[in-house]
């Protein structure tokens, strides 16, 4: 249900370039993971969700997560986090959603779907994990 002031907006997390084979899902509101996925060539796993904005400007939804008065970030789980039992990590991504630009904002408000792209892999070939930067937004 959309609050009085809100506005529900598309989202879509792109995760280029997973380490192959291994599960990657949104963390759902109980914590647990949602939607898993694995890219088996290490191709692009793509996660579409919705949230709520308000003024502020203001984010809310199941995937959103806060710290503080105004950090707001949505989790990828990695591996066992994701569903895999027999994955050898055990992680989370990060991603950061309160610094959207604003232009980005306004267009996902009439009716575009923000975009999130981020690079799956850590420079020691591992999953990435912990806050990810950068984090390349634009609108569809």
């Amino acid at each position: 249900m959309v609050a009085s002031g809100q506005t529900e907006v598309r989202m879509r997390i792109v995760i280029e370039n997973p380490v192959p084979g291994v599960a990657h899902s949104l963390q759902a509101k109980d914590g647990g993971p949602l939607d898993p996925k694995a890219s088996a060539a290490g191709g692009p796993i793509a996660f579409d969700f919705a949230i709520r904005i308000a003024p502020g400007p203001k984010f809310f939804g199941d995937q959103v997560r806060r710290e503080g008065p105004a950090r707001r970030f949505v989790y990828v789980r990695i591996g066992q986090l994701a569903g895999d039992p027999a994955s050898p990590w055990n992680r989370r991504m990060k991603i950061d959603i309160h610094d959207i630009p604003a232009p980005l904002l306004d267009k996902a408000r009439a009716g575009a779907t923000i975009v999130g792209t981020i690079d799956g892999t850590a420079k020691d070939g591992s999953p990435a994990c912990a806050t990810i930067r950068p984090v390349r937004w634009r609108v569809v």
